[in-house]
This record gives structure tokens, C-alpha cells and sequence, in this order.
């Protein structure tokens, strides 16, 4: 199904001069046609996790080569994407089977994440951490990749992570809150109660000493609660 959406909500029209928005309700059940949707920016929520938004943004191609506009405070306001972001960060990840996370910051420096691949590809993977949620302790991933144009929006309340899937790997992703090493919190990665498919084959993956330490979900104290009042990007 698919609304076409103001800043009121669902059910209007669009009023941005330059660019549609499209919600489409469901990742895996939606038909929609990449060349009919060029021109407008697409977010779809991810059935296990919904609060998290798959995001495509306008690209075009020519015989130079493309131009995309991967992010316009207006367009995504318009999409109901309240985040604010105010910081860029930049990661090369040299080695296929490079594993950054599970990740988040807590109150009051908790984050929103934007993310987006410029250069190779990766599996990013989303964990709810909100205690009392329908959706506690369950994950989502997809790929995403330099070709494919997509990026991925998790909001406050949710663990990050990913793993190259090729070398010299770079991503780029926005932040709605500064980095706070006080406030910086991490989920193990190989909690066998969250059950991710890294799709490693075979791979041992490379890991920063950090990221081999943080705690199992069990374990996680209760740094978020669902139904809390928060700022979210969704």
C-alpha cells in the first residue's frame, strides 16, 4: 500500500517544490518500481523492526556519471523523519569481515543514526533495546551498498552494528547527538539470545578490543524504556 504524504501527516499532498515523498508500509510485501519512483524520496519501515526507516533518495544518472541528494531537512520532515543531525562521521573499514558494534550512546547524549554506504558493501544490523518493548532484544539487517542508494535510519532506543562484506569498505553516517565517551554503550555482538547471522562464511572477523567486551543483553541495564518520550527520527 502507499500514501503519498504531507507535513501533516498521512493522506495529503506533498508541498516541496522540488521533490515527492512516498511512505511505503512494508519492506518485504510493497511493489514498487525504482525507474516510476526516480524522482522521489522512498522510506519503508523494516516489518520485524517498523520504527526503523529503509531510506532510497533521488539519484541521477548521465553520461557523467550521477548526482544524488542523500539528505534535505525538508524532504525528510516531510516524510515524518523528525531527527536533527549535527555531526558527520567517516569510516574506512580496510578488511572484508570488519565488525564495528553493537553501538549506541544513552541519555542525554543519545543518538539517531543516519547511515549510508559511499564505498563498498556492508550488512547492517538493528537491535531494539527499549525494555518493555513488543520488539525487546530482536534484530533486523539488510544490505546496503554503494550501487543499491540505500540508507538505513536507527533511531534512539536501538543497538547498531555492521560487517564488510567487501575490502575497503567506507560509510558515512550522521548523528543527532555529539559523541559522549561517558555515555557511549555497546551490546555483544555474538549474544547468542539475539541470534545474528553475520554472514561471516567461515570468516573470523576483525574486531576493535572494545567491541569483543560489552555486555550480553542479559546483562544490559535498562538505559531505554519503550513508550518513553523522547526525541526519535521516527
Amino acid at each position: 500500500m502507499q500514501w503519498k504524504v504531507s507535513s501533516g501527516g498521512l493522506g495529503g499532498t506533498c508541498n516541496c517544490a522540488h521533490i515527492d515523498v512516498y511512505i511505503l508500509s512494508d519492506l518485504t510485501f510493497c511493489n514498487w518500481d525504482i525507474d516510476s519512483l526516480s524522482n522521489k524520496l522512498v522510506v519503508k519501515s523494516l516489518p520485524v523492526l517498523p520504527e526503523v526507516k529503509l531510506i532510497e533518495t533521488p539519484r541521477h544518472d548521465d553520461a557523467r556519471g550521477f548526482f544524488s541528494e542523500t539528505y534535505s531537512l525538508r524532504a525528510f520532515s516531510e516524510a515524518g523523519i523528525a531527527a536533527v543531525f549535527v555531526q558527520d562521521n567517516h569510516s574506512l573499514s580496510v578488511a572484508r569481515g570488519t565488525l564495528r558494534g553493537l553501538h549506541f550512546q544513552t541519555h542525554p547524549f543519545a543518538q539517531d543514526k543516519l547511515v549510508r554506504v559511499t564505498r563498498g558493501r556492508i550488512l547492517d544490523v538493528v537491535v531494539d533495546i527499549r525494555h518493555g518493548s513488543p520488539t525487546f532484544g530482536k534484530h533486523a539487517s539488510t544490505v546496503l551498498s554503494a550501487e543499491n542508494n540505500l540508507q538505513i535510519l536507527v533511531p534512539i532506543g536501538f543497538a547498531h552494528g555492521l560487517v564488510t562484506l567487501e575490502d575497503d569498505t567506507e560509510v558515512v553516517y550522521k548523528v543527532s547527538n555529539f559523541y559522549s565517551a561517558e555515555h557511549d554503550g555497546g551490546l555483544l555482538w555474538n549474544d547468542p539470545a539475539l541470534g545474528i547471522d553475520w554472514r561471516l562464511d567461515g570468516i573470523t572477523p576483525v574486531l576493535s578490543e572494545k567491541d569483543r567486551i560489552h555486555p550480553l543483553l542479559a546483562d544490559l541495564p535498562q538505559y531505554f524504556k519503550y513508550g518513553d518520550v523522547e526525541k526519535s527520527g521516527s
